[in-house]
């Protein structure tokens, strides 16, 4: 089995089959800290160094709840402009001096490769939580459990699974390591909708195909009926050369309750990596499905949390001793509503 103490979290392809349903077996347990019904102190003294140089609410904000929720204190450093490396310091330099004030490091930065970078430098784990255009392992390891929580519901495995990926799927790093994520399961199929420009890279349908599974392109949502997950991403404008070659794209592939019905199966689930795009001009995910039991977008952002838990207790070697530091909790919590 693969050992998780003290390692770097900086990609989705360090991960196996078994080592995903280890992070979940471990998630699973979280659940009760998560929604406030008791608490743990495990991790009591612990500091997480909450580095994010790119813009980020719901990553930033859940690694540094779930270190919380371990017992842990959390430090932050908030965009570029406000650290050393503005000043030319190098991202070695950073690790080496940042690495020192903590016990784990959490990372998001612009470039694709810099967490990598970074953690050549770090004398503590560093997770990756976001690399440019590169990988989100974190949010992958996040969605494959909602995937897999969801499809439990309908007595169902991720095996044999259909998942529609639609929309920006060129720069969204969120499918990129999702989609290799799936590829450890069995007899995925994946249907593939996006502009022709923005089409999933070479590489990634290389890896799909070779692993086994079936694949489909398009650029039209038509023919997606039997689809059981519809993976909705946003135009990534901040990838862009210009605001005006953005806007080509935004609102071109709409979701809405009329289309849901149109398009998908009535048990069809719909996921978002989130921020969805609510300006009229790309409306991506309407306000019209906030009340669709299968919108599950707001249950991927809760169980973000339970991951992350797992992976902080995975790697600080504490994940067989949670409940050995059990709290009561002594406030007025319905988390568990």
């Amino acid at each position: 089995m693969q050992s998780f103490i003290g390692q770097h979290i900086l990609s989705v392809n360090q991960f196996d089959r078994e080592a995903v349903e280890r992070v979940f077996a471990v998630a699973d347990t979280m659940a009760p800290y998560a929604n406030r019904e008791k608490r743990t102190t495990v991790l009591q003294g612990a500091i997480l160094g909450n580095l994010f140089f790119e813009a980020s609410t719901r990553t930033r904000v859940s690694f540094g709840t779930a270190f919380n929720l371990l017992g842990g204190e959390v430090r932050e450093t908030t965009g570029m402009s406000t650290s050393a490396l503005a000043k030319g310091e190098s991202l070695y330099d950073t690790a080496r001096v940042l690495s020192g004030y903590s016990d784990i490091i959490a990372m998001r930065h612009p470039h694709a490769g810099s967490v990598s970078e970074f953690s050549e430098g770090s004398r503590v784990p560093v997770i990756n939580g976001g690399d440019g255009a590169n990988e989100h392992p974190t949010q992958a390891l996040l969605d494959l459990y909602t995937i897999a929580k969801e499809r439990a519901s309908y007595g169902q495995s991720i095996d044999k699974l259909h998942i529609a990926m639609i929309g920006d799927l060129k720069f969204g790093r969120t499918v990129h390591s999702l989609a290799k994520m799936l590829t450890h399961f069995d007899n995925v199929k994946f249907t593939l909708i996006s502009p022709t420009e923005l089409s999933m890279p070479q590489s990634i349908c290389d890896i799909i195909e070779n692993k086994g599974h079936q694949l489909v392109i398009s650029d039209q949502l038509e023919g997606i009926v039997e689809a059981d997950i519809c993976y909705q991403t946003r135009i990534q404008e901040e990838r862009f050369p210009s605001q005006e070659e953005a806007n080509k794209y935004r609102g071109k592939f709409r979701l809405n309750q009329q289309i849901y019905t149109q398009h998908f199966k009535s048990q069809t689930v719909i996921m978002h990596p989130l921020p969805r795009d609510s300006r009229a001009e790309a409306n991506e995910l309407d306000n019209d499905l906030n009340k669709n039991p299968n919108l599950a977008i707001f249950r991927q952002t809760d169980n973000g949390v339970l991951v992350r838990m797992a992976l902080f207790a995975l790697t600080l070697g504490v994940a067989d001793k949670i409940s050995d530091f059990d709290r009561p909790v002594h406030w007025y919590s319905n988390k568990s509503n």
